[in-house]
């Protein structure tokens, strides 16, 4: 039984085969200049590597695809979108990312309350054990602090009073947080201050990270 090869039918075939005709539209879309693909090699050009061979770096005339292996063409399907977006003009260049983001964001808002009411409510849900286990130690310290406070009366008849309980408590999937409702504001900020790594959070949790790094090189 033969299997898919994804190596020669669709890397070295298919996709091959699209963006060679890409290559065929810009220049028909410069109408005798060539604009169009000295950008779009630009744009390939700029981008960086990624990972240990994920995505290698891209030579200065990408749609001339000379010497090119199959890794080359997967790196060059890889980074498409964003090196063809904008270069037709409307109506063939009809959906940017962001577009498609958008439409994506509210598929995912439908999906996901599909799973809480369809899925969810199939099964009971109880808290995780460590959770349990968290909820159950704090109990006990509290309990022991009032015990601990309390007069001698008083912490007999805490003694004899009820127990915190032990059993895993029910839990449910909650959609109203913040965070979940702001998925919807991504694209609004996208285009009014760039792309999310320019002002994400993650950039002040890597400060910290940082020196240990260095003394970890340098020691």
């Amino acid at each position: 039984m033969l299997v898919v090869d994804l190596l020669h039918e669709f890397e070295l075939g298919v996709w091959k085969a699209l963006f060679t005709h890409l290559i065929r539209l810009l220049y028909a879309a410069g109408r005798g200049s060539d604009h169009l693909v000295v950008e779009l090699d630009r744009r390939y050009h700029q981008i960086s590597t990624f990972g240990k061979g994920t995505i290698r770096t891209f030579t200065v005339n990408s749609s001339e695809m000379k010497k090119l292996a199959a890794r080359d063409f997967e790196d060059l399907l890889q980074c498409a979108i964003p090196c063809f977006e904008g270069l037709l003009e409307d109506p063939h260049n009809r959906y940017s990312t962001l577009d498609l983001l958008e439409e994506l964001t509210s598929e995912f808002g439908r999906l996901i309350r599909q799973f809480h009411d369809l899925t969810c409510s199939e099964f009971a849900k109880v808290k995780l054990p460590h959770e349990t286990a968290a909820r159950n130690r704090r109990q006990a310290q509290k309990q022991a602090a009032s015990s601990a406070s309390a007069t001698n009366s008083q912490a007999s008849t805490t003694a004899s009073g009820p127990q915190p309980k032990t059993g895993r408590k029910e839990k449910v999937f909650n959609l109203f947080t913040v965070k979940l409702h702001f998925l919807g504001d991504y694209v609004r900020y996208i285009r009014l201050f760039g792309t999310t790594d320019s002002y994400s959070t993650q950039l002040v949790c890597y400060l910290h990270i940082f020196p240990q790094i260095l003394i970890y090189k340098f020691n």
